[in-house]
């Protein structure tokens, strides 16, 4: 009877507010504050100031579980492919995580706090509203941190999403959602990664043809790196000026004006590209060839040094090194009576050089381990660095880049995860502030209107919470991003970076709270598989991952409903 009443006060009062999303959907409200003077603003600002309190703390909270979650699958493959340390991610991720949530988080947070649910239900019970939304941000600061104790990616919007719906289904049973655009939502984190998947798969077939494959990949690559510098600026300038931020006054310009400032930039970018990057790029890594060919003429390298030539080579006053690229040899030391004959232990078959050579035997060895005082003895110990047949077979550098490859592609895969970071700022932090910034409306307002802007302070607080996440717990979301679930490198990571940026930077500038660790995940499993068949994903920590996501959204629905109800029986 409560909501029928209160359904007809809405028609009566003829007084509704279309709050158009970014969806292209409209939510009806009623507008009508309750509380119209001074003296009842204040008795209202007095009885809900501990609500206010304690939704900064449970937003802050939640900015550190998606900053730690969601920023760490930003910069993992980065982190992942060496091409950034975990302190230089944690640097460009807090401007650009705070710049992001400034000039793009405004559209997102709206679809958060005002289209998901229907806020008209909660006219005249402005108190409940602002209850519900600390339910909210309760049920999703929890899982976030759990998630992350567990290293596993999950995403901010599902939390918020599902937390959001589970006190609404608390208060006001099946009414109180918008289903449809709560439908949209939950198709986009289906959509998400195989979009994302798709397009930074596309992308790296194109790159692995054109450039990787090539005999000498330098000159093809250095071909391309204009345009593809050209087209991420052009991607992401065309994101920030169409219908951008008002305080840059970006959203009068209309969209042909959007068209030709991103064309502009990306013509500008690859001229300069062409003209001053590619000369250095072509000359430092050149240097870089050339010092690396020496380095491998000298890896294996036998000297010997013997008074008498006919017989078997005595050691020299040297290591005898067999090295393997990147893998750790044993070390062996022996006295001044060792020489050199030839003997490969039995037991030691197994070794390229035997990992443990018999210094007591006096049969010949190819290496010429002798203990034998009448040989002739060597001036200085001799170290011999010896490694298995086993890790030769296991080393497997056919993933790994070359070194032009990895040159040409560092600084495009810090350049793209930089941009990443920055949509995620604009998409993500309304995940962590959005029903703070509905709380502090109500607030203010002392209405369910919500009428007034998103204030740049919330999103700057909330852009700071989520840097603190970061450079706190981030480097454990990290690992499993950038190492555990597929190898990545630096052209790979490249292409992971530009394919989920793109996606998240589209829906974001939609108004869809998209799930930008769905994104990532997606673009990082197609790459692996493109690159080696199934061998290049680990499959079982990718099904983990996929359970984590199913899980998310009912397991914070129902926090945020068990929290609502203890509200609800403690203070209305």
């Amino acid at each position: 009877m409560r909501l029928v009443a209160l359904l007809l006060l809405a028609l009566a009062s003829g007084t509704a507010c279309a709050d158009t999303l970014g969806l292209g959907l409209t939510t009806s409200t009623t507008l009508a504050p309750s509380l119209p003077d001074a003296s009842s603003m204040a008795d209202w600002h007095a009885s809900t100031l501990w609500i206010i309190i304690f939704g900064f703390i449970l937003a802050f909270i939640l900015a550190f579980g998606v900053g730690a979650n969601d920023v760490a699958n930003v910069f993992g493959t980065s982190v992942g492919a060496k091409v950034l340390t975990l302190r230089q991610a944690c640097i460009i991720a807090t401007v650009a995580e705070i710049l992001g949530s400034v000039l793009l988080g405004y559209k997102v947070s709206d679809t958060v706090r005002k289209g998901i649910l229907d806020v008209s239900l909660y006219n005249n019970t402005e108190k409940e509203l602002m209850l519900g939304s600390l339910a909210a941000l309760g049920g999703s600061a929890m899982w976030n941190l759990v998630a992350t104790f567990f290293k596993l990616p999950i995403s901010g919007t599902h939390t918020i999403v599902g937390a959001t719906v589970g006190f609404s289904l608390c208060a006001r049973g099946f009414q109180g959602v918008n289903w449809g655009t709560f439908g949209k939502i939950v198709a986009s984190w289906f959509v998400s990664p195989v979009l994302s998947g798709i397009m930074s798969g596309v992308i790296y077939l194109g790159i692995n043809h054109f450039i990787l494959k090539k005999e000498k990949p330098l000159e093809p690559g250095l071909r391309a790196l204009p345009f593809i510098y050209g087209f991420t600026l052009l991607v992401n300038v065309f994101s920030i000026v169409h219908d951008g931020p008002s305080m840059l006054k970006f959203d009068v310009i209309p969209w042909w004006g959007a068209i030709v400032i991103s064309l502009g930039v990306g013509i500008l970018t690859i001229l300069v590209v062409q003209l001053v990057v590619v000369p250095r790029q072509r000359k430092a890594i050149n240097a870089q060839l050339d010092i690396a060919a020496t380095k491998q003429e000298n890896e294996v390298k036998f000297t010997f040094d013997s008074a008498d030539n006919s017989r078997s080579p005595s050691p020299p006053n040297q290591d005898i090194s067999v090295i393997e690229k990147g893998i750790s040899p044993t070390t062996y030391t022996f006295n001044s009576t060792t020489e050199v004959n030839g003997y490969i232990p039995a037991e030691n078959k197994s070794n390229l050089l035997g990992s443990g050579l018999d210094t007591t035997s006096p049969s010949s060895n190819s290496l010429g381990v002798t203990n034998n005082s009448s040989q002739v003895p060597l001036v200085s110990t001799n170290q011999v660095k010896v490694i298995s047949m086993e890790e030769l077979a296991d080393k497997k550098d056919v993933d790994a880049d070359r070194i032009e490859v990895k040159s040409l592609f560092s600084f495009l895969q810090i350049l793209t995860a930089t941009f990443g970071s920055f949509a995620h700022g604009g998409n993500d932090v309304s995940n962590a502030i959005g029903p703070l910034i509905a709380l502090w409306a109500i607030y203010t307002e002392g209405s369910v209107a919500q009428s007034s802007p998103t204030p740049i302070y919330i999103l700057l607080f909330g852009g700071l919470g989520i840097s603190v996440g970061l450079w706190v717990w981030g480097r454990r979301v990290i690992q499993t991003i950038g190492e555990d679930l597929t190898k990545v490198t630096a052209s790979s990571g490249f292409t992971i970076e530009i394919g989920s940026a793109f996606t998240v930077l589209f829906a974001s500038k939609i108004g869809l709270p998209i799930s930008t660790t769905h994104c990532k995940v997606g673009s990082v499993v197609f790459v692996g598989w493109a690159k080696s068949s199934r061998q290049g994903v680990d499959w079982k920590l990718f099904r983990n991952i996929v359970i984590a996501w199913v899980v998310t959204v009912p397991l914070t629905a129902g926090i945020s409903a068990l929290l609502m109800l203890i509200f609800r029986i403690a203070f209305l």
